[in-house]
């Protein structure tokens, strides 16, 4: 009983979950202390950066070096690589951790996050200029980005307390209550396109639910983790409850994933990636003496459907909002446009009109720049050969040109007439290609938004309440938006997850997401 007591407690003194706000950059203090930010981060270029394992700095000969995608010659930060050994030592020096952190009251962990979630306000605009030069987000998106990590500090800290507080009923004779007790030693493996957000979110529900956990950034983006790592150090986290492991992707599957001490695996990335992790866990390990739970959000083909009865201006816009927001490097991207053939040629040149205003290429760390670099060489070359591909499945109406400058630009692409079946109609490019599609009516263009193996987002633009009330029915995705964007969820708003091959439905930010990371126990005392 004293531990409810305590949490109600704080939860009365915390209060309830509020988002935090953008920057708004039209403020000159809030640009100049953006600029002053860019510097600092731009000074710490080169640096080197050992694995943590249960506390201890480890520095190893090879090495990991991310570069700056705009300028591929600037190297952002030089990583420690662990190896096979190094990834067991990390699991080991979790599970020794995790015998005193599930016992540590539910109350103090979610004190961590919390001091956590104040640190990360301190140094907001560093950590967005992190995402700036290392995986070349512009502005609005690395300040977004950091916004949503701090949400899920403070929602996910408060839902915990919540789940202290559940009640079950009570039968004569007894006192019946139910816990949500940690799982055990997890790997957290988070993506590069939300490098701080998505490893915040993942990695702190894990830790404030009572688990330890080997975290292995993307390669792509080492020092934005390393950044929210030193600032779980800088709150208190216990030493070995969150264990930093930079290195290659294939320690993950060969070793943490398969480790029989590894209770479980929360993964964001590719649909690939996500079933092979899904197909090992489900592997019994000698010594094993559990089902490994995954919890898997992998891609998307994500449609926008707009009937005849929507506002074309605003469909337009948020076409190309969809599609090109971080170069569409998202897996919420809305990479199609399912249009109804009365509007479509009307529609077509809107979207046009809008890509020409709004998508201005340059170096992502000046604010005037919309469209910066992919992250990385190999993304270039495979959304470079999905263009072509594109040319061959679809007519040109925007982009497509090689661009002659350094780093990994792309120019935003547009494909109309493409059909539904077509290979860019169909496979996750995840880069700035978007396709338009042509449709009899509103019922068949629902048809095709569900007609690919994902089920992630989706937006439905229409003036007729029945059709929106259709859409709302019938339109399988796991975020669903209606006359607005699908892109931009909001932690505690809009719990984000998919259907399908888009992943497990684990809805991050939402009121069941913690209950991945739990188990139930149900205890049934007779009273005297």
């Amino acid at each position: 009983m004293e531990d409810r007591q305590k949490a109600q407690a704080m939860l009365e003194r915390v209060g309830e979950f509020k988002s935090e706000p953008l920057t708004n950059f039209s403020v000159p203090e809030n640009a100049a202390a953006f600029e002053a930010a860019l510097a600092k981060v731009r000074g710490q270029f080169g640096e080197k950066h050992p694995l943590v394992i249960g506390g201890e700095e480890i520095w190893t000969e090879a090495t990991l070096v991310t570069t700056n995608p705009a300028h591929p010659d600037q190297v952002v930060g030089i990583f420690s690589k662990a190896d096979g050994e190094l990834a067991k030592q990390a699991v080991e020096a979790a599970e020794a951790a995790f015998a005193t952190w599930s016992r540590t009251p539910a109350t103090e962990r979610a004190e961590i996050l919390l001091r956590a979630a104040a640190l990360m306000r301190e140094r907001r605009h560093e950590l967005s200029a992190w995402m700036v030069y290392e995986v070349g987000k512009n502005w609005v998106e690395a300040d977004a980005d950091t916004v949503e990590a701090i949400d899920f500090l403070e929602y996910y800290a408060r839902q915990m307390l919540k789940l202290e507080l559940v009640e079950v009923y009570q039968t004569p004779g007894e006192l019946d209550t139910l816990h949500y007790i940690p799982l055990g030693v997890g790997v957290v493996i988070p993506p590069w396109n939300f490098p701080l957000a998505i490893t915040v979110g993942m990695s702190s529900a894990a830790i404030v639910a009572g688990n330890a956990i080997v975290l292995k950034p993307a390669s792509d983006s080492p020092a934005i983790a390393w950044a929210y790592f030193r600032i779980l150090q800088d709150a208190g986290l216990p030493k070995g409850v969150c264990n930093f492991l930079s290195g290659p992707g294939a320690i993950a599957g060969e070793v943490l994933v398969d480790h029989p001490k590894t209770r479980f695996i929360a993964f964001t990335g590719s649909k690939e990636v996500g079933l092979r992790i899904n197909e090992r866990a489900a592997r019994p390990q000698p010594g094993q003496r559990w089902i490994k739970r995954t919890i898997l959000e992998m891609g998307g083909k994500d449609a926008v459907v707009v009937d005849e009865t929507a506002d074309l201006d605003a469909a337009a816009r948020d076409i190309i909002l969809s599609a090109f927001g971080f170069q569409g490097q998202k897996c919420s991207a809305g990479s199609r446009a399912i249009i109804v053939d009365k509007v479509y040629d009307a529609l077509l040149e809107k979207v046009a009109e809008q890509a020409r205003k709004i998508l201005v290429i340059g170096d992502p760390d000046k604010r005037e720049h919309y469209t910066g670099p992919v992250v990385s060489k190999s993304q270039f070359r495979t959304v470079t050969e999905y263009i072509e591909i594109g040319k061959q499945e679809g007519r040109l109406l925007y982009g497509g040109k090689v661009l002659d400058r350094d780093g990994y630009f792309i120019e935003p692409t547009i494909f109309a007439d493409v059909a539904p079946d077509a290979r860019i109609a169909q496979e996750e490019i995840f880069g700035p290609v978007l396709t338009i599609s042509k449709t009899a009516d509103w019922k068949e263009a629902i048809d095709i938004a569900n007609g690919t193996e994902f089920g992630l987002t989706g937006a439905y633009y229409s003036a007729d309440p029945e059709r929106i009330a259709y859409a709302k029915q019938e339109f399988h995705v796991g975020n669903l938006y209606i006359n607005r964007k699908c892109t931009g969820a909001l932690v505690g708003i809009h719990p984000f997850g998919g259907f399908n091959m888009s992943g497990t439905d684990s809805k991050a930010g939402g009121p069941d997401y913690l209950l991945l990371f739990t188990q139930a126990k149900s205890i049934g005392q007779k009273l005297p």
